[in-house]
């Protein structure tokens, strides 16, 4: 079966799913409102009212408590900050909630170690489940056009798929348990180290005395295309429409790319990787946050390289 594909009696399939959804955020609002839109019953769970009021609105059904949320569902989809709350979550309240066999997906981005730990003690109280963290921001979140990367067994992967297909076009099974995550950290890593080249690149060619429209329609037919530059481009007025022309709102934040930045400089220390591009790109995105821009889209770090 093809990511994106739920076989021939999808419908019927999906219309019998109860989710619980955890973690009602900027990614996990759009993610749920998704799988409403494709004829599951969600039952939302955020602990901020607002986010619970837009699910509302989205068709979820809201719970101002976890265990509410999570009674009598077929599966759990949790989106949360970081791997301390998502190894929390999963230890004080899904797997006491949850009905046992339930499939589990955490899409949330933590550390591989994390997420092993997790799934195993999922195993063990006879949960599937997979970590599924995704790549594309919150307008594919929106636009169910993410792409999710999932590490677990064979089997948790084929019961998860359908439910991540319902949010995504690209479901990928990366490998085993913390595979997606390992995916996801090392993805981002070379995103963070692209981004900079490419803004870097285009402070240069104005400084040369290119015009930037030009530069772009040359390069991005060159050898130095990347996606940084032809779908994501840091400057207003390029290429297609990206966050920096609403002036670097919205988008994939600094503080999301710093996280994930972080992740994967621990797991190269843990692995003795050398990714000397990798640290550079940290230690500006670290300057850069600490300087105030911390809410801004991670293409702003031009203005730095523009001065």
């Amino acid at each position: 079966m093809n990511a994106g594909q739920t076989g021939t009696h999808g419908k019927d399939r999906l219309m019998a799913k109860r989710i619980a959804f955890i973690g009602l955020g900027n990614m996990g609002g759009g993610m749920a409102a998704n799988l409403v839109a494709k004829g599951y019953k969600v039952e939302a769970f955020d602990l901020d009212a607002a986010a619970l009021g837009r699910a509302k609105l989205a068709g979820c059904a809201t719970h101002t408590s976890i265990n509410a949320a999570l009674d009598g569902v077929d599966a759990v989809v949790t989106m949360l900050p970081d791997g301390k709350i998502v190894r929390s979550v999963y230890q004080n309240d899904v797997f006491k909630w949850a009905p046992r066999g339930a499939v589990l997906i955490d899409c949330s981005t933590i550390d591989v170690a994390t997420a092993r730990d997790v799934i195993a003690l999922a195993a063990e109280k006879g949960h599937p489940m997979v970590d599924a963290p995704v790549s594309g921001g919150i307008a594919a979140a929106k636009g169910a056009t993410l792409t999710f990367m999932a590490g677990g067994t064979d089997a948790a992967y084929a019961a998860a798929q359908p439910i991540l297909a319902a949010m995504g076009t690209s479901v990928i099974h990366a490998g085993a348990a913390g595979a997606g995550q390992a995916a996801k950290i090392c993805n981002n890593m070379l995103l963070g180290a692209s981004m900079v080249a490419t803004c870097e690149t285009f402070a240069m060619a104005e400084k040369l005395g290119l015009d930037l429209q030009t530069f772009y329609d040359i390069a991005s037919k060159a050898s130095g295309q990347c996606w940084s530059m032809t779908s994501y481009c840091p400057v207003p007025g390029v290429g297609p429409k990206t966050p920096a022309d609403a002036d670097y709102q919205g988008g994939f934040t600094t503080a999301l790319m710093l996280k994930d930045l972080r992740l994967a400089m621990a797991a190269a220390a843990e692995t003795g990787a050398d990714v000397p591009m990798g640290h550079r790109a940290a230690d500006l995105y670290e300057a850069f946050a600490a300087a105030g821009n911390a809410g801004l889209d991670f293409s702003a770090i031009i203005k730095t390289l523009r001065k």
